[in-house]
């Protein structure tokens, strides 16, 4: 198997396993971890991921570029020239195929769920664009992580969201470093720039990442899906009017759920939470207003919210 997939606990590990092509996303690659990113998705029971790779060379070093040996360069750009006006169903920008996120396909889904990339070697091309689109917190191999866009130098900008996510993650001067001098760097440049979170030795790298992983794990479920999708939906639009949606889904979390009383139960019992992610099911409606009662409710709620 080209990915490998395997719970423990409440953490997904996918693996990248075809070292000896440098873990690259070719097609049964990428078909694979499009079914592993909606197994991650799929199972109510897995709350976050861990996102590696096999080996201490690469994390993936790009996109399989060499085609079938019966396609002249002809008609591969004939096909490039009218994908752009006639893309696939079913795909992305005719990139890529939908898959466990339908914005950005099978290759760079972004789920709502945390995921933690443990960058164990080169991350270049379409495994730059994988770190910068699928993980949300980063953790790099001191010896052996090395970063590149590596498409510029080839002669293209790219077809994947690459220059589209990079200025978005770091400042407008290193993003144009990167881009316009597609020079690789390493862990220690990579998180000055503030692209990843922490640098590791190599023999740390996994336990660092689980451990961050069950830290993770022990938060409330729900609530911690609901944080990663509202960053990343809401993140554009004007402050007052994504505060206002934070506002819609903290009370989805608190009156559909269980884990906001097991929250407050365990901190006024001086104890750690077990959040569990339970669902309330429909309840009573509240009884009819009391216009005697009127003036003690305006109180409260004056109380409670200003």
């Amino acid at each position: 198997m080209r990915v490998l997939y395997e719970k423990k606990g409440h953490v997904a590990h996918i693996t990248l396993n075809n070292p000896e092509k440098a873990n690259i996303l070719d097609r049964p690659t990428a078909e694979e971890l499009s079914e592993v990113w909606k197994e991650t998705w799929e199972d109510m029971d897995v709350r976050v991921a861990i996102l590696t790779a096999v080996g201490q060379r690469h994390f993936c070093a790009g996109h399989n570029l060499a085609v079938r040996p019966d396609i002249t360069a002809e008609e591969r750009e004939r096909a490039r020239t009218e994908a752009i006006f006639w893309p696939l169903a079913g795909s992305v920008n005719g990139a890529a195929r939908f898959g466990a996120d339908g914005r950005l396909g099978d290759h760079y889904p972004q789920i709502w769920k945390p995921v933690i990339g443990a960058i164990n070697g080169w991350a270049a091309g379409a495994g730059f664009y994988l770190m910068l689109t699928s993980t949300d917190i980063r953790i790099a191999c001191e010896e052996h992580a090395r970063f590149k866009y590596a498409l510029l130098s080839q002669g293209w900008v790219g077809n994947g969201p690459g220059a589209t996510y990079l200025p978005r993650q770091v400042s407008y001067v290193d993003a144009m470093r990167i881009l316009l001098t597609d020079e690789p760097f390493d862990a220690k440049e990579a998180l000055r720039i503030n692209l990843i979170n922490e640098v590791t030795p190599h023999e740390n790298l996994m336990s660092r990442a689980e451990e961050l992983a069950d830290s993770i794990a022990k938060m409330p479920p729900l609530a911690v899906r609901m944080m990663k999708e509202f960053v990343i939906r809401f993140s554009d639009i004007p402050v007052t009017e994504a505060w206002r949606v934070q506002t819609l889904m903290n009370t989805l979390v608190t009156q559909m759920s269980t884990d906001g009383d097991e929250g407050r139960k365990a901190f006024f019992e001086k104890r750690p939470p077990e959040f569990r992610g339970t669902l309330r099911m429909p309840g009573e409606p509240y009884p009819e207003v009391d216009p005697d009662d009127r003036e003690r409710r305006e109180e409260v709620r004056r109380e409670l919210f200003s």
